[in-house]
């Protein structure tokens, strides 16, 4: 069966997939890291998760073009580049001004998802896009349940900085991947010159593609959704799954809760997504993850057994599994070809800003109601029902092509 899938496409998922293993190992232990070796307050270390996602937001859409304009190589390389830099800064860190300034390193320079995606968008027929890139959320899911655990063990282990380093040994494994292993997909002139000039996505361009403005709308929703779990859910766990609890027995069941999250992720874009997207189509899968997503939350928010609460996980991961690579496909539809990566851009900045927003709000709003942030995470997935039926009817009448948007000639 292997051998009538691109080597390209293996290729690169291998990629992400040992670039995001070594990027979530250091999930599980740079805020204790923050606080143990520097005195770094909770508000603080916030601050520090909040910059990297900042930076990345500014730099995303700036990354995407590059790749449009240069290739895709030469932007995955020095993305990945950056990521080394940035873990070996955190590795030797003196100072709590080494840690920002690394996570803003990683944060411009994140762009190695963003690129990935758009690779995959080049090597993949318009049919088989949302699979593709199904793939990346497969990568993402493995990635995420192997690499906080392995990060714990080498802590343990070696010490609280040998994660980073390893994470950027990992860093700089990917950079040489993608350098020997992949092909350009971006096609250069006859004279052998470096690529055309592509021009970049204007304000007028994003402001009047309503079909493009609604995926970001959608992605952003689905993401507040995602960074209001994210950064409540421990807390969650120990004031109400695990009230009375050891530590150990409360951070054991969060970080099985979590896994189910990763493990639902996985399975969903290895062997469901394919299937569904023949059966039901982009449109449809955007509705009924959406839909899916919101139920877990609202499971969440009622329940107090972790066995049920197990059961939310693995909705909510399902949803965000069947949601989020339609979405993505659609938004590259609404674009020509030649700014698929402009397009990916401007996507990640809308998850990115949402999640910038969520994870600083979703503290107080917890403080305020335990539940709170699953009840407007539930109340957000319900909203988006409506722009998503409006793309659904757009997909169906053949309307997310390019050529139907105004000033998009090349």
């Amino acid at each position: 069966m292997l051998k009538n899938v691109d080597r390209r496409l293996l290729t690169i998922l291998s990629i992400v997939f040992v670039q995001l293993a070594g990027a979530a190992m250091i999930l599980p232990i740079l805020p204790l890291f923050a606080e143990r070796e520097f005195g770094m307050p909770p508000a603080t270390i916030t601050l520090l998760v909040s910059a990297y996602f900042a930076a990345q937001f500014f730099a995303g859409p700036y990354l995407g073009q590059l790749s449009d304009q240069y290739g895709r190589i030469p932007i995955l390389v020095i993305s990945q580049l950056g990521s080394a830099v940035s873990f070996f800064m955190i590795a030797a860190s003196g100072g709590v001004w080494m840690l920002f300034a690394a996570r803003i390193l990683d944060g411009i320079t994140g762009g190695n998802i963003i690129v990935a995606q758009a690779y995959i968008t080049d090597i993949t027929p318009a049919e088989k896009r949302t699979e593709a890139l199904g793939y990346i959320l497969a990568a993402f899911g493995l990635g995420f349940i192997i690499g906080p655990a392995l990060g714990g063990v080498l802590s343990a282990w070696l010490g609280a900085r040998w994660p980073f380093v390893i994470a950027g040994v990992a860093a700089l494994i990917t950079a040489a991947m993608s350098w020997f292993l992949l092909d350009e997909t971006i096609t250069r002139q006859a004279d052998g010159q470096r690529p055309k000039r592509r021009r970049r996505l204007s304000l007028a361009e994003v402001r009047t593609n309503s079909s493009l403005l609604l995926t970001l709308v959608i992605g952003f929703v689905g993401q507040f959704g995602l960074g209001m779990l994210q950064s409540t859910f421990a807390l969650y766990g120990s004031a109400v799954l695990f009230a009375g609890s050891t530590d150990q027995v409360t951070n054991l069941g969060v970080g099985l809760l979590l896994g189910v999250v990763g493990a639902g992720q996985f399975v969903t874009q290895s062997w469901l997504i394919g299937p569904m997207k023949r059966r039901f189509g982009d449109g449809r899968l955007v509705i009924i993850g959406t839909i899916l997503r919101g139920l877990g939350l609202v499971v969440f928010a009622l329940v107090s057994s972790p066995w049920v609460a197990a059961f939310g996980s693995l909705t909510f991961a399902v949803g965000q599994g069947l949601m989020m690579p339609p979405l993505q496909s659609m938004a590259t539809r609404t674009m020509p070809d030649s700014q698929r990566g402009g397009a990916l851009g401007l996507f990640q900045s809308s998850v990115s800003l949402a999640t910038i927003i969520s994870t600083a709000i979703a503290g107080v709003i917890f403080s305020l109601l335990v539940s709170a942030p699953f009840l407007i995470g539930a109340g957000l997935s319900l909203l988006v029902i409506w722009p998503a039926l409006i793309l659904l009817r757009r997909t169906q009448a053949g309307q997310l092509q390019p050529q139907d948007i105004p000033g998009t000639a090349n």
